[in-house]
Formats: C-alpha cells, sequence, structure tokens
C-alpha cells in the first residue's frame, strides 16, 4: 500500500491545531454531558462522525434521548440545525425544496424560485427515517453522497459541513419501511443506544424533572470542523494496520476465499469497499481522539462492529439460529485477531 506523506508532526501550526482538536474534543464532551448523561460510547462515535465527515444512523428504543442528543451536539458545535419528521406522507420535496412561481405586484412578471427545505442546513436529524417510503428517503442518497441536491435539474450544492443524523426505533415494525441497501452502506456508523445503567437513571431524573434546565454552550464552529476533518485525514497509518482493516471487511464476504465457514453459512453478502475506507477513517479519528499520532490495531478492531452491523446482509440460516449481525462481528474478532506488534 502506498501512504501519501504528511506534515511534519514537529511544526508548530501542525502541533497548534492537533491541540485546539484536542481541546475541543474535551469541552465538546464536557458540554455534552451536561445535558445527556452516560452514553459515553454513542457519544465518541457520533463525534467521530462530525470529524470523518460521515453520517450515522442512530438505532435506539423510545425514550433513549437518541434527539436530545443530535440537537445538545449541534447547540456544542454551534452550526445550523434542521430536524425533519418523518413519517409515510413525508414527499422529497419536503425534504429538499421545491421551486415555486412568484409574480412580481408592479410588473405582473412571473419567475420561478426556489425555496430551500429543510437538508439546507449543517446537521440534518432525520428523526425515525425508516417511518416514510424508499422513494422519499432516497431524496437523502445525493445529498449524502454528494453534499448537493438536484431539484427540477437543477444542482444546489448543501452548506458545508453537512451531517446526516438519522434515528430510527428498533422494536416497532406496523408502519416502517426498511431502509434501501445502498443507503444504509453510505452511513458511516450504526450506533446503538441502549438503556442506562440504575445509577444514570437516577442521575436523569435529577437532572430533569427540577425547575432548571440543563443547556450546552457552543465551543466551535463550522470552519474548525472542516479544518478538523482535514487534519484527521492527515494521521499516518501504516501499510500491516492498513492491511488488517481491509482483510477485515473481506473476510465478512461469504464468497471471499479468507471468509471462515461460519460467514459463508449465515452470510447472503459482506461489507463494501466503502466499509474500507470508513473502517480506517473513523480509526483514524479515534487515534487523534485518544491522543496518538498514528493508528493502532486497537483503532481499527474497536471501530469493526459500528462500522459493518449496517453492512452485512444474514441469511435465513441465521434467522432461524437467531444469530444477530453483532453476533457474526463479534466471531469474526475472536476468529481473526490483530498481528503482533
Amino acid at each position: 500500500m502506498s501512504t501519501t506523506a504528511t506534515p511534519q508532526i514537529d511544526s508548530e501550526a501542525l502541533k497548534a491545531r492537533i491541540q485546539r482538536f484536542r481541546q475541543v474534543h474535551s469541552e465538546i464532551v464536557t458540554q455534552v454531558h451536561r445535558v445527556i448523561v452516560g452514553q459515553e460510547e454513542v457519544l465518541e462515535q457520533v463525534m467521530i462522525g462530525l470529524f470523518v465527515g460521515g453520517h450515522c444512523l442512530i438505532t435506539g428504543l423510545p425514550g433513549t434521548a437518541k434527539t436530545l442528543l443530535v440537537r445538545t451536539l449541534a447547540q456544542t458545535l454551534n452550526l445550523v440545525f434542521k430536524r425533519i419528521q418523518f413519517t409515510p406522507d413525508l414527499m422529497p420535496s419536503d425534504i429538499t425544496g421545491t421551486d415555486i412561481i412568484e409574480e412580481d405586484p408592479a410588473t405582473g412578471h412571473r419567475t420561478w424560485t426556489f425555496v430551500e427545505g429543510p437538508i439546507f442546513g449543517n446537521i440534518l436529524l432525520a428523526d425515525e427515517i425508516n417511518r416514510t417510503p424508499p422513494k422519499t428517503q432516497s431524496a437523502l442518497l445525493e445529498a449524502m453522497q454528494e453534499l448537493a441536491c438536484t431539484v427540477r435539474g437543477n444542482n444546489y450544492k448543501l452548506p458545508a459541513p453537512f451531517f446526516v443524523l438519522a434515528t430510527q426505533n428498533p422494536i416497532e415494525l406496523e408502519g416502517t419501511y426498511p431502509l434501501p441497501e445502498a443507503q444504509l452502506d453510505r452511513f458511516l456508523f450504526n450506533t446503538v443506544l441502549d438503556y442506562l445503567t440504575a445509577d444514570e437513571e437516577m442521575q436523569v431524573v435529577d437532572l430533569t424533572t427540577v425547575t432548571t434546565i440543563p443547556h450546552a454552550d457552543p465551543v466551535t464552529n463550522a470552519a474548525e470542523i472542516l479544518d478538523f476533518q482535514q487534519l484527521v485525514r492527515m494521521v499516518p497509518i501504516g501499510e500491516s494496520v492498513a492491511r488488517h482493516a481491509v482483510d477485515m471487511v473481506r473476510v465478512s464476504r461469504p464468497r471471499d476465499e479468507s471468509s471462515p465457514d461460519f460467514v459463508r453459512k449465515y452470510v447472503n453478502y459482506g461489507a463494501s469497499v466503502r466499509a474500507a475506507q470508513f473502517l480506517v477513517l473513523s480509526a483514524k479519528a479515534r487515534a487523534l481522539m485518544r491522543g496518538r499520532y498514528h493508528v493502532s490495531y486497537e483503532d481499527i478492531r474497536s471501530m469493526y462492529i459500528p462500522v459493518l452491523r449496517h453492512r452485512i446482509l444474514l441469511n435465513f440460516h441465521a434467522e432461524s439460529d437467531r444469530m444477530t449481525q453483532d453476533d457474526i462481528l463479534k466471531r469474526v474478532l475472536e476468529w481473526k485477531p490483530a498481528p503482533r506488534e
């Protein structure tokens, strides 16, 4: 594998950027925890998505603070926050915007005017994204991949940075539509929110049943976030570590000669090349957030399940044996340990 040259780590400008990155990361965590209790792993994954420039699918039961987490994060980043409540009758134009005819009162001349939809923001919360039909879900495809949208043949660039943080309820099937595989593949993570511990639930009750309302203060801005995204891409990764990331993705494909027997038994389709790209990028962000200047095997392996859990398609054998994507990926991690340093 060829690696691109990066500026020397000992340069003063680069040191200052890294120091600012770590300062902002620490302040974001502090501010978010003024409102959100627990969910350390979830917060880390969403922040990695922001620093990488990827989108996150947040899966959690009702009342697990999915929407509150996204809204609070937008406040700390000082970005334009937009929210769409996905419903079965939502239309693509309700997301992207539409052209309307406006008439000049003085001349009577009529012109087409584009009215921007809620997609024109920095952080877009797609709440309960699986409650709308695939036709409307697909309105996000171009935005997530190209950071632009096309309406009546006109292409409009979205503001940068742009993140889609979509939520879905895993237990409700009535009135829901599965996300298309092509759209799932464009999410960096499928982040799972679980129940809090008993002590954490006590903190939530103490925090939310009083007269004061917790609030998060902004600590950065759009320009800095874009700079951090470039900084993350500058983190070096060794050829052996990158090879391990590629190998871990390839073994998830049942037709690959390196895949284990249980993958061939339970998996219909494995992860795409995009999974390897996202695995390396998220590992770079995690390394920088952990105070390191290079990617380790631990970074790759810790990001493996959230990056791949929505990219592998299981078959009826897995369903009959009650195997989930997480079960398969955990077995892959046990089956293929990291090479020795």
